[in-house]
């Protein structure tokens, strides 16, 4: 388990998060969600253990994060970044083979950590570029590298900022289901990402920060209303259910909501207007 009481942290007269009260249980896949600025991964950091409350407590597992050495850390928690600059001319499978480090005690890679890290390269489909140099990988590449390093650190708890970023939409499915996948092997994993749909789709739980605070705690069906959603973004938001029981959040142009006065939902339109929408947009 992951337990925050109290959690806060500020620099000179800035807090960047407080208030914090969190109890996340093993197995489960939570997700942070806010505007830019609103303290994801700062949030992030300090339960990775790169920086230190300024106000209340974090504890892993029982014992507070303070109790256990850097290497210790290492071996129950991965951190994947934000910014993730790697200049040195690396091969994409050396990088990935870092995240065995935590578990070497200084001796060289064994078979079993070549193995563990090329398994880790095949779940994202990162292998087919596993010997290429990481400065010359796309955005997109690099993230699978990077997370396909830390899924080779085998951790009890991922800890991941913006883990879709420089993704294509199929690999940001893929990585979010494979992070579901690990929450339900009783790893925990907790994700800060922008996107709203993707979070509705695989979050068990959602946190919304605004300003550092938290604003509503719970189920994607339950907080993401459109009233919630523009209190926390300052713009209109429409959140409809398809009859897949998906949930969609679309972000509203004012402007556009002035001209038009009533918005429609997609899973209120019958088949035959569906059907006549993509008629019309084939014709």
């Amino acid at each position: 388990m992951v337990e925050l009481e109290r959690v806060g942290y500020r620099i000179g007269h800035k807090w960047l998060v407080r208030n914090i009260d969190l109890k996340i249980e093993p197995g489960q896949f939570w997700i942070f969600v806010g505007p830019n600025g609103a303290g994801k991964s700062t949030l992030l950091r300090l339960i990775s253990g790169e920086l230190t409350p300024t106000t209340g407590w974090i504890r892993f597992f029982g014992e507070s994060i303070g109790e256990y050495s850097p290497q210790e850390l290492a071996r129950k928690r991965a951190y994947l970044q934000q910014k993730r600059d790697v200049n040195f001319p690396f091969r994409a499978s050396e990088i990935v083979l870092l995240g065995r480090h935590p578990h070497l005690n200084g001796a060289k890679e064994s078979p079993t950590d070549l193995a563990i890290a090329g398994e880790a390269m095949r779940q994202v489909q990162a292998d087919i570029f596993a010997e290429r140099l990481y400065p010359t990988l796309s955005g997109g590449e690099a993230s699978r590298v990077d997370l396909a390093r830390i899924l080779a650190q085998k951790p009890r708890l991922f800890l991941l900022d913006e883990p879709t970023n420089h993704l294509d939409p199929r690999h940001q499915v893929q990585t979010l289901r494979l992070c579901s996948s690990i929450a339900q092997s009783g790893r925990t994993v907790i994700a800060a990402i922008h996107d709203l749909n993707l979070a509705s789709m695989y979050a068990e739980q959602v946190l919304i920060l605004r300003e550092g605070n938290p604003v509503a705690v719970g189920t994607p069906e339950f907080i993401f209303t459109p009233q919630q959603l523009e209190t926390v973004y300052d713009a209109p938001f429409e959140v409809m259910q398809l009859s897949s029981g998906q949930l969609v959040v679309v972000p509203l142009a004012p402007d556009f909501v002035s001209r038009t006065g009533e918005l429609r939902s997609v899973s209120k339109l019958s088949s035959s207007e569906h059907g006549a929408s993509r008629t019309t947009a084939a014709g």
